[in-house]
Formats: C-alpha cells, structure tokens, sequence
C-alpha cells in the first residue's frame, strides 16, 4: 500500500497567540474558509489512519513561493506589476509577518515525509518570518527597481503572523530549509522576467 501525503497548511492554526507555531501544542484554529478545509481534510487523512491502518503523512506548509507559482499568489502578482510598471496593492499596513518557504525546500521535505507512515504531522516553514513590508524592500532589491506601492483594508480571514517551529521535521525527516528569502525571490523573478518577455 503506497503511503498518503497530505499537503495541509499553516492557515490550520489561525491567528495563534504564541509563536513559533508547534505541531503539538498550539491548538489549530482556522481563521479563513480555507483554513477550516485543510483542518477538515487533516481530521479525514487521521480517520482512515487510525480506523483503515491507511499510511499517513500531513505536512502543514508555511507561504510557499518560487518558480511556476500560481498567478493570483502574492509574489506572483507583485514581480508581474512590477515588470510592467503597475500597482501593487497592500492589504493593511504591510506589518503582517510571514514564514517564507521556498518551493525546493518544500519539495525536499515531502519527499523525506513520504518515508513516513504513522500519521504524523510535520510543520514545512523556511525560517524567513519577515514582515510584507519588509519582503517587498527584498523583492526591489533583487528586481532593481521601486514598486509602485498603494494600499487598501486589511483582508477578512488574513492573519496578523505566522512562524514554523520546524523542530520535529528536522529531528525526525532530517530536514532544514536552505534558500534565503532574497535568493528565492531572485529565482521567482528570473523565472518571471524570462516567462514574460
């Protein structure tokens, strides 16, 4: 029987009171529409693990971003206003933290997650928790250029932070995130720039 890896999401925990968020001691619970229907589908992958001994593995991911990112992301939608000179939009004031997570590092542990079977949760989370203003000084950087920046309310649903504590799938997956902030955003915008000429 082949092992189930579910991909879930750093939204299962809501708007935690304490950070960096543990797997097994903060209490998930869900801000937005789409953070109950990952909790929903962690509760389903558990059912069948404890009742149908079906293999499981959930992996709470943390803001991923990189090359082949959806376009209504938010590192998507900004490198592309930004390469034809649009506004931005910032929902709130732009002090909102996020645990940014590359793609590859992603993909490397879920690879190392699949070796596991006994329904454990682990947290995917790059260590980059910086503000959005903070992230968005980043991507000018590495695109050479000011951003045309406007802002707007703040969003329903949106969390004020999120952090991984990523101690269990490091001492268990042997896992640890290696692409900086800067680095990834680099390979984002490369990979945009190139995509839209």
């Amino acid at each position: 029987m082949q092992n189930l890896v579910f991909a879930s999401s750093s939204s299962v925990y809501g708007n935690a009171k304490e950070l960096p968020m543990h797997e097994d001691r903060t209490i998930p619970k869900p801000y937005s529409p789409y953070g109950v229907t990952k909790l929903a589908a962690e509760n389903l992958v558990s059912l069948y693990h404890t009742n149908y001994s079906l293999p499981t593995v959930s992996c709470r991911f943390f803001t991923v971003y990189g090359p082949r990112q959806r376009p209504d992301m938010a590192f998507h939608r900004f490198i592309t206003a930004g390469l034809h000179d649009k506004p931005i939009t910032i929902y709130g004031s732009g002090e909102q933290t996020r645990d940014f997570t590359f793609v590859s590092d992603i993909i490397d542990g879920l690879i190392k997650a699949q070796t596991i079977t006994n329904g454990e949760i682990f947290n995917l989370g790059g260590g980059n928790r910086v503000t959005l203003n903070k992230a968005l000084e980043t991507l000018q950087r590495v695109m050479g250029k000011n951003l045309k920046l406007q802002h707007d309310d703040f969003q329903q649903g949106d969390v004020k932070n999120t952090l991984a504590s990523t101690e269990k799938a490091s001492h268990i997956l042997d896992w640890t995130p290696s692409m900086s902030l800067e680095e990834g955003l680099g390979n984002e915008y490369e990979w945009l720039r190139k995509l839209q000429k």
